[in-house]
């Protein structure tokens, strides 16, 4: 977190809450003389990661509602996992040119198009 973020939420922020990964959620503590909006913003644990925030916190961001819900979870949900594009441990079908190149032949359902053929 930068300095100038550190300042500005000890300034104008009121602590909302914490989920589950340490991310903390803030509000700002005066209402904006336009009538707009009030501001909402998360410091997040660790590495700044927007999918690292929880469906109830994202909807509270987002004013979807007034206070996050908390829903129930369900038995096929899994704990989150960290976007690993563009990391040593990033996904990498086979054939892809970092795993060498080579693909499975294709099947004997293929055939190539050639032209005037």
């Amino acid at each position: 977190m930068s300095i100038g973020t550190w300042l500005i939420t000890k300034l104008r922020g009121e602590k909302v809450g914490e989920d589950a990964y340490g991310n903390v959620y803030y509000k700002s503590k005066r209402k904006r003389a336009d009538g707009a909006r009030e501001e909402r913003w998360v410091i997040y644990r660790g590495e700044p990661e927007a999918s690292k925030v929880p469906p109830e916190w994202h909807a509270w961001l987002h004013h979807t509602v007034d206070a996050p819900i908390q829903a129930p979870t369900r038995s096929w949900e899994q704990p989150h996992q960290p976007n690993m594009t563009g990391t040593a441990k990033a996904y990498l079908p086979p054939g892809h040119d970092a795993r060498g190149g080579h693909r499975a032949p294709a099947g004997g359902d293929y055939e190539a198009w050639t032209p005037n053929g």
